[in-house]
């Protein structure tokens, strides 16, 4: 059984101007043990879709339509006092900055502690000893003592790991991971991907990553979802779809990130595909798919009409030109 069920979710912003449709129907799903990378350019709903997940939408925000169930439990109509007993204790979070993340006034083990004691049955001692085992398992080097420390005397890199310590107390079935290593030095971001990797494999807990950088979806998903615009235009498993993308979003995604072979040949030759145009505004969404406008391969049907998810090939893509079976 699926850890994570999202169903033909919709979220929404209210306003004097109207509603804003932020997230389109959308769904997908996350095994237990796999990482499921999204990617998309800023503003398409990836760090949404993970708020939306872990009941974290900002007001006005609001999901009106679809389901998310949590091993098999359904958890987007839940009251506030429902869904704090299970963010912590059955979802774990892990945000970009961590000085957001962690209280400068307190130590790294007081926060840890709490956060051990609200979620399970443990008294300080027991606490303080799961709060140690955490810092060790994620890296910390000394962490008995590094434990009374305060946030500000750890490293940018180091921060990050006390956050997904905090993230793991209480053995949660699922971890959002919204850009985790966008503020780290790239040495730093490998040692936090395989951190992220390990953990899913030791603790067999799902993870939604949420980022923009491709170089680290193919190191560290099984699967990636494509966001554009408030939907999923292209998801597969993570080779199929670097490799072999369906969609001319996804082919201009890949063809803009460097490779070695394109640094080399230096000139002309050398020059990274460029994707014309930008993402449309929520309010000002174009007739159609939305990428129609920026589509080197658009036609007529693109223009009035909008394609759901389709196999191609080992991923699904929501594009007219691999029309095929509905995925």
């Amino acid at each position: 059984m699926s850890l994570l069920q999202v169903k033909n979710l919709e979220v929404e912003f209210h306003g004097r101007r109207g509603k804003l449709r932020a997230l389109d129907d959308l769904s997908f799903e996350v095994a237990p043990g796999e990482i499921l990378g999204v990617v998309g350019e800023s503003g398409a709903g990836k760090s949404l879709t993970g708020a939306a997940v872990i009941g974290l939408l900002e007001p006005p925000g609001r999901v009106t339509k679809g389901e998310i169930l949590l091993e098999g439990q359904r958890i987007d109509n839940l009251s506030e006092n429902e869904m704090r007993k299970i963010r912590g204790r059955r979802i774990g979070a892990i945000f970009q900055d961590p000085l957001t993340s962690l209280n400068p006034l307190y130590t790294v083990g007081r926060q840890l502690t709490e956060t051990i004691r609200t979620h399970l049955p443990m008294n300080e001692a027991e606490a303080r000893k799961r709060a140690i085992e955490l810092l060790m398992e994620v890296g910390i080097p000394a962490a008995d003592r590094r434990i009374d420390h305060y946030p500000h005397q750890f490293s940018g890199g180091m921060r990050q790991r006390v956050v997904i310590s905090l993230a793991l107390a209480a053995n949660p079935r699922l971890i959002i991971a919204d850009e985790p290593t966008t503020a780290l030095d790239v040495s730093i971001q490998a040692q936090i991907i395989a951190l992220l990797k390990r953990v899913c494999r030791d603790h067999q807990a799902g993870v939604i990553l949420v980022t923009h950088d491709m170089g680290v979806i193919a190191e560290t998903a099984d699967r990636v979802a494509v966001m554009y615009a408030g939907r999923i235009v292209e998801i597969g498993p993570v080779e199929a779809v670097l490799k072999r993308p369906q969609h001319p979003y996804t082919i201009g995604l890949m063809g803009s990130i460097p490779t070695v072979e394109s640094v080399l040949a230096g000139g002309d030759t050398g020059r990274l595909t460029q994707i014309d145009g930008a993402m449309p505004r929520l309010n000002a969404l174009p007739q159609g798919c939305a990428f129609n406008p920026r589509c080197p391969k658009v036609f007529d049907r693109c223009r009035v009409q909008r394609p759901d998810l389709m196999q191609a090939g080992d991923s699904a893509a929501a594009c007219w030109l691999v029309e095929g079976v509905p995925a």
